[in-house]
């Protein structure tokens, strides 16, 4: 796999680390599972010690923290700070609100009993999770912080391009008190994958990815008969009415394309802008992206990040070139960006076509599709004509108008008035190709706990 930290913006590889052999992967799967058995039995109080801690720890050390996170995927440093305190707020949630989530419900019974019967949340044992390089905290706190809760043990293998952030995470638990076991990191191997998964010690698999590897691993899992969750890909509609307030709507639509430099599952990708505000929302969204700064992520005054790796911006570059060539308009924004450094130019695709492969793609980068509404009926027709179906948002001083456009939107979650949300208390998830399964808040814990009924029941027999 080839796990190494190599610098974004200058190219340079900072440290190398050798992929897992085989023994580390089996020794691994044991502690865990071992770890498991003790850790299944430990109260509430126990873990919500843990997960304190962890939130104290990151806050603690956030500058630390938050520079890996930038030397390695090139996240400028307010969104990594702002990525560490997200996490923070993920693992206090659960802190405080796991037990009573977790709590046994009684079952009314209409049949005849003099016993009773409950539903108890129980851990399901080792979980495989596979996490992307675009929130290398974020993304494991989401999936840790509830399953570590419910009494669960987890297995990480992260993306190749974040080896130090994997590692980091799994210092960050162990020093917040988690037994050895509990969450462990994995440089492990693509065949490697394919044996964890099915390995009978662990009992479900969480991805965060691309399509591709989605497909691949939900075959894997399946094949396994294990319970499996995937968050994909987005095409997020950014759907703008004639009744817009432009002035809180450009800020955000600049915004929702580009913090993390257009790296982001639910960042805005799709302006869909109905006819009557189309001009002046096209020429204002174009000022507001020609002023973001592109520079080193290290500097307080760079706005535009690189992208992940020069192989991440070679391939949007394509991506744009395949665009053209099927007949869509390519307009560069702003001035040049730097030549030092996995930069892509800022650019908006205009008359795309349901002919034109981009018109169902999702560009992972500073790159706006654009679309022109005739009215909202239409805006909310190019809105669902995606394979996906993960954020959205509406743009409206008609709140009660937007939460009706909003419901017509055939997506995991929409917004009125902001770009797709991220926070610790708001489920995340979506349909299509977006993959299935949520994460955080109850859903995500509900995600791997087997719902367990246990019933007293002492009637007599009937036959």
């Amino acid at each position: 796999m080839s796990y190494a930290t190599i610098n974004p913006y200058t190219g340079q590889t900072v440290a190398t680390f050798p992929d897992a052999t085989d023994a580390q992967v089996a020794e691994a799967l044991e502690q865990a599972h071992t770890t498991f058995q003790a850790w299944r039995q430990t109260t509430f109080e126990q873990r919500r010690a843990v997960l304190t801690k962890a939130a104290q720890l990151l806050r603690a050390d956030k500058d630390a923290l938050a520079a890996i996170l930038t030397l390695e995927m090139g996240k400028i440093t307010a969104e990594a700070l702002a990525e560490v305190e997200l996490s923070a707020k993920i693992f206090e949630f659960y802190a405080e609100k796991a037990e009573g989530l977790l709590a046994p419900e009684p079952i009314t019974v209409k049949e005849k009993s003099t016993g009773e019967a409950i539903v108890v949340k129980e851990p399901l044992g080792v979980l495989f999770a596979v996490e992307p390089w675009n929130f290398p905290y974020y993304q494991l706190a989401r999936i840790a912080a509830p399953q570590l809760s419910a009494g669960n043990t987890l297995v990480l293998k992260h993306a190749s391009n974040v080896p130090q952030a994997a590692a980091r995470f799994e210092k960050l638990l162990l020093d917040a008190g988690l037994p050895v076991g509990g969450f462990t990191n994995l440089y492990a191997t693509r065949d490697q994958i394919a044996s964890i998964i099915a390995d009978d010690r662990v009992r479900g698999v969480a991805l965060t990815g691309s399509e591709a590897a989605g497909a691949v691993v939900a075959q894997q899992a399946a094949a396994a008969l294990k319970k499996s969750t995937l968050e994909l890909g987005g095409a997020d509609a950014f759907v703008v009415l004639d009744d817009a307030d432009l002035d809180k709507t450009i800020p955000w639509a600049v915004f929702g394309r580009h913090w993390n430099g257009g790296q982001v599952c639910v960042s805005s990708k799709r302006m869909i802008v109905v006819d009557a505000v189309y001009d002046e929302f096209i020429k204002r969204y174009t000022e507001g992206v020609a002023a973001l700064v592109p520079g080193d992520p290290f500097d307080a005054a760079t706005t535009l990040a690189p992208l992940s790796s020069q192989k991440a911006a070679d391939d949007i570059v394509a991506q744009i070139a395949r665009a053209v060539e099927n007949g869509a308009t390519a307009t560069q924004v702003g001035d040049a960006v730097p030549t030092q450094g996995a930069f892509v130019q800022p650019t908006l695709l205009t008359g795309l076509t349901e002919d034109n492969p981009a018109f169902y793609e999702e560009f992972f980068g500073p790159v706006s599709l654009i679309f022109h509404a005739k009215d909202e009926d239409d805006a909310v027709r190019i809105a669902n004509d995606s394979h996906f179906g993960l954020g959205g948002s509406v743009f409206t001083t008609d709140i009660e108008r937007g939460k009706a456009v909003a419901a017509r939107i055939d997506t995991g979650m929409v917004f009125v008035n902001h770009p797709t949300l991220v926070k610790a208390d708001v489920p995340f998830g979506g349909v299509k190709r977006s993959g299935y399964g949520r994460e955080l808040t109850d859903l995500g814990l509900n995600e791997f706990v087997n719902h367990k009924v246990i019933g007293v029941v002492d009637i007599d027999a009937e036959f």
